[in-house]
């Protein structure tokens, strides 16, 4: 085993521990912050991969915005962060087994497949790809509509966020 499946393996492990703390952490800003973690954790396992591009989409779009975004909204609420109900669900047990289940039968299969254990090749540094991948985000046959759909949930959950955050003088004076 070299160096990058050693970093990759951290990684993954980083990753599948704070995503595991993001739904079973006790306070929203600290389920945000482990979010923040596990978005890291995903463009490092991008960087292993040799994808460097998307890691620094990764960075820059989940960490650097949508990440922000839910701390600035869990900052401006200022109502009870604490969740005081039981975090534990009843059928938590049978829902483990299941998903133990099935991460073994990927492994399973994982291991059955040639292609498994061998090693990455470089890739090319072919601009083309990038070029094509960058018209296909601003073309109107490409993914402009996605983008633009994105960018308008983003705004429309900011301002939620502001007006939930907002005293309003007639909740405050009855």
């Amino acid at each position: 085993m070299n160096g990058l499946q050693v970093v990759f393996l951290l990684a993954a492990l980083v990753s599948l521990f704070s995503a595991a703390m993001v739904v079973s952490a006790r306070r929203m800003m600290h389920a945000a912050l482990w979010l923040v973690l596990t978005l890291m954790g995903v463009a490092v396992i991008f960087v292993t991969l040799q994808s460097s591009f998307f890691a620094v989409v990764q960075v820059l779009v989940y960490v650097g915005a949508i990440a922000i975004l839910i701390i600035f909204s869990v900052m401006l609420t200022r109502r009870v962060m604490e969740d005081h109900g039981d975090q534990i669900l009843p059928g938590w047990r049978a829902a483990g087994l299941v998903a133990g289940l099935l991460f073994a039968i990927i492994v399973g299969f994982l291991a059955l497949w040639q292609g498994f254990t061998t090693m990455l090749v470089e890739l090319p540094a072919d601009a083309d790809n990038l070029l094509d991948l960058g018209q296909a985000l601003v073309s109107p046959q490409g993914y402009a509509l996605p983008f633009e759909l994105a960018s308008v949930l983003l705004v429309a959950a900011l301002i939620g966020a502001i007006t939930i955050a907002v005293d309003r003088k007639e909740d405050q004076h009855g």
